[in-house]
């Protein structure tokens, strides 16, 4: 099973305007509702593709209850932790017929050391050999910046897969935990590592700094240039076909959700590389906050290319840390 745990999800709103004009009243000819937050989006991806996961997290108030109804109604099962405070709303304002678009994010609700400590249980007690999990998005209020980390060693104490994608503090303590998966996009690569990416060398010599930490998969997402998925042993660059972007909001939860169906179904690296890349892409095609279908998705894989190439690295330190900025 696929289990993907969002501590701050949120219902997100897209409001579609004619243009973008600043200190004007701007009238919506189109208002979108979608059940949002990181590893929430993951699941709708798996959903599209055919796989199957459950959805764990915090979630609280009308605005939580909409969430869960919304996310059965799309047949994705969920194990939330209910929170006596409201779960989170996100805005998109987006400019018809173009890129441009204005997105605000809340920053969640505050939840208590026995709502975590009711979530952590939850956990322990679901956690399978074999499974895998994946840690998505921000932090609520109120949970410290190691809470990551502990999820990780102990969902590792129960021989299940880990697949961390945060940013900040809350990255750099979870990659000292040894996941088995990194997901940063360019961004939260130069801001963890302190390497700027210009290049195809660039990308690589970050994504050794996650794997000297003892992570064994680092997928450093690049947007239109693609995705560097990199290992102790060997990597893979997979570049997608030139496309219209209408909708980059969930493009890279679109992608983890492409990697962790080819890793269940034990796929090549090639592979693996092609389908996270090729859901990523199908998604950023669409509107909103939209998910490309399997159809969709099947299309933009024949039309991505792959390079594989072996890397002769013979020594990993585990359990280091990342650079002090």
């Amino acid at each position: 099973m696929i289990y993907t745990v969002t501590l701050n999800p949120n219902l997100d709103r897209t409001l579609t305007v004619p243009e973008i004009i600043d200190n004007e009243v701007l009238r919506a000819t189109q208002v979108q509702l979608d059940w949002g937050g990181k590893g929430l989006n993951v699941s709708r991806a798996l959903k599209a593709l055919g796989g199957e996961s459950i959805v764990l997290g915090f979630c609280g108030g009308a605005t939580g209850a909409v969430l869960t109804d919304g996310l059965h109604a799309l047949g994705i099962p969920t194990r939330f932790i209910p929170i006596a405070n409201e779960t989170r709303t996100c805005t998109v304002i987006a400019e018809a017929g173009s890129e441009r678009h204005i997105k605000v994010n809340e920053p969640g609700p505050t939840t208590s050391p026995d709502e975590q400590a009711a979530l952590i249980k939850l956990v322990a007690e679901t956690a399978l050999p074999g499974d895998y999990w994946t840690l998505n998005g921000s932090l609520p209020p109120g949970v410290p910046a190691g809470f990551y980390a502990g999820l990780i060693e102990l969902i590792r104490s129960h021989a299940a897969r880990v697949c961390l994608d945060t940013s900040g503090e809350a990255l750099k303590l979870g990659c000292a935990a040894c996941p088995f998966l990194v997901k940063p996009n360019r961004a939260e690569a130069a801001a963890a590592t302190g390497i700027t990416i210009r290049s195809a060398a660039d990308a690589q010599r970050a994504a050794d700094v996650f794997l000297q930490q003892g992570v064994q998969w680092v997928a450093l997402s690049l947007g239109e240039e693609g995705l560097l998925l990199a290992a102790r042993g060997e990597s893979a660059w997979a570049k997608p076909p030139k496309v219209t972007i209408q909708g980059p909001t969930g493009a890279g939860d679109a992608l983890l959700a492409g990697l962790l169906w080819a890793f269940e179904q034990s796929l090549p690296v090639e592979e693996v590389a092609r389908w996270g890349v090729a859901c990523g892409t199908a998604t950023a095609m669409l509107p909103g906050t939209g998910v490309g279908s399997r159809s969709e998705v099947e299309e933009i894989f024949k039309l991505t290319r792959v390079e594989t190439f072996r890397r002769n690295v013979s020594t990993y330190a585990s359990g280091t840390s990342l650079p002090e900025k």
